[in-house]
């Protein structure tokens, strides 16, 4: 089957909720075998995160509560895209706002869309090293501790079922393979600008 056999065609679009951060829209749409149908979801202004590497198998990552799930979670330093800035100006200012530190070398990995189902969020992962510590600068509403860590403890936190965040777990995964895997961080290195492991 091709894709286009798949593809569902926008009819109308109502935007039934808007907010600070978080458009809800509820869609019409045609499907392939010709039924009207109704789609609901949320438009996300995109976001970035980032495994930053301290060096000697260490990386940082943070500690904060989470209001729709009402838990303290374990997360990479992530942050939402805020009006004209790239991926990388995102991540820039998340890292120095969120825990402090500053870097100039940044290797994009990938993107992840976080859930499909109901959402067109995209995340952009990012990998830091050569960090420089400074004086963090949350939002007035954050309240953050910075957690360093070894990649093999933040790994036991993710297999104990500790770690639940959908992006730190796909964030780690990728980190303990550059980390444990020179050949892998090599081709990685090829494909952008490097990772350094000291």
């Amino acid at each position: 089957m091709t894709d286009k056999e798949f593809i569902e065609t926008q009819v109308d679009s109502e935007k039934i909720f808007g907010g600070r951060l978080l458009q809800v829209y509820r869609d019409t749409v045609t499907l392939p075998n010709g039924k009207i149908s109704a789609r609901e979801y949320i438009k996300h202004p995109g976001a970035s995160v980032i495994i930053p590497y301290l060096g000697d198998r260490k990386i940082l990552l943070v500690r904060q509560f989470r209001y729709p799930v009402r838990r303290v979670m374990i997360e990479l330093p992530a942050g939402k895209t805020d009006g004209g800035e790239n991926a990388l100006d995102t991540i820039r200012r998340e890292l120095a706002e969120e825990t402090g530190y500053r870097s100039d070398h940044f290797v994009e990995i990938g993107t992840i869309h976080t859930c499909v189902g109901y959402s067109d969020e995209l995340l952009h992962l990012f990998w830091a090293d050569n960090l420089v510590p400074g004086e963090t600068r949350p939002d007035p509403d954050e309240k953050i501790e910075l957690l360093p860590m070894t990649i093999d403890a933040a790994m036991e936190e993710v297999y104990s079922g500790r770690i639940t965040d959908a992006k730190t777990l796909i964030g780690l995964f990728w980190a303990e393979k550059i980390i444990n895997e020179d050949m892998f961080a090599k081709r990685l290195i090829g494909l952008n600008r490097f990772i350094r492991l000291d």
